[in-house]
């Protein structure tokens, strides 16, 4: 296949001409450095140049240009290519400026326009759910958690959310082997019902507190990834049982969890498949 045949066929959407006058260049080298970032274990010239769907010798001279400024580096033994040190420095310095609060914030203040419900943000410590933000509903009655209060993983919305998007290992090592406590009557507190309930979590991408932290609120809370696909925090909206019944739970869970996935995306994070 031609190289002016490569231009048109197969190159990714957001390149060349759909760039707004961007040098081509610039973006077919952002686009190297995407499929490197994507292989830890490095590619042949060859694997780079398939996936970009360019000829051999503009990869080559692609690569050597993002060599010389240290983003990228070539294995002499095997000759595979790889993300070098600034790449690196570059994603680590969004990382550290990233801040899962302030970014959460508009979020939190349209989940409780949306819903006219409290909503929360919390992170995990330990075997405990700590909440770091929320934005009160203008109800009379509404529910108030106090920030740097905790709730127990296994006995509140977000800490099933964070519980259930734990790894496997992770998660044994916190229920496994220990007497959870059983907050209300309603609690799931023995390990068979909590590991159906995480399989049904991880199913429908939200997870549900049905009076199990407090008798007569109910609560929906969806988790915040990292870069890894790793919980990160977790987000809920909270209310009485006489505004949020049974049947007003999923629909309220499909909007929490779109509005995590949207934190999720803002902060660079990958939502689990």
């Amino acid at each position: 296949m031609s190289e002016a045949k490569r231009r048109t066929v197969g190159r990714p959407a957001n390149t060349a001409k759909a760039s707004g006058g961007h040098s081509q260049s610039l973006v077919r080298g952002l686009t190297l450095l995407e499929y490197l970032a994507a292989s830890p274990l490095g590619l042949a010239l060859s694997e780079v140049a398939e996936m970009a769907e360019l000829a051999p010798s503009t990869t080559h001279r692609l690569l050597q240009a993002l060599q010389s400024q240290g983003f990228v580096t070539q294995e002499n033994e095997q000759g595979l290519w790889r993300i070098d040190v600034k790449t690196f420095r570059i994603g680590n310095s969004f990382l550290e400026a990233r801040d899962v609060v302030a970014t959460s914030r508009p979020l939190l203040r349209r989940l409780t326009a949306e819903t006219g419900e409290t909503a929360n943000l919390g992170i995990r410590d330990g075997d405990t759910a700590v909440f770091l933000a929320q934005h009160e509903s203008p109800q009379m009655m509404r529910m108030i958690t106090r920030l740097g209060s905790r709730a127990p993983l296994h006995a509140s919305g977000v800490g099933k959310a964070l519980l259930a998007w734990m790894s496997d290992d992770e998660r044994a090592q916190l229920l496994d082997g220990r007497e959870l406590v059983r907050v209300t009557a309603n609690t799931l507190y023995q390990p068979e019902p909590l590991q159906t309930e995480m399989a049904q979590i991880r199913a429908q991408g939200f997870a549900c507190d049905r009076e199990e932290h407090a008798i007569g609120l109910h609560c929906v809370a969806a988790c915040v990834f990292d870069e890894h696909s790793t919980p990160l925090a977790a987000i809920s909206v909270s209310g009485p049982m006489a505004r949020i019944p049974e049947a007003r739970l999923l629909a309220l869970g499909e909007l929490v969890r779109q509005l995590a996935d949207e934190i999720t995306q803002q902060l660079g994070g990958q939502v689990p498949r």
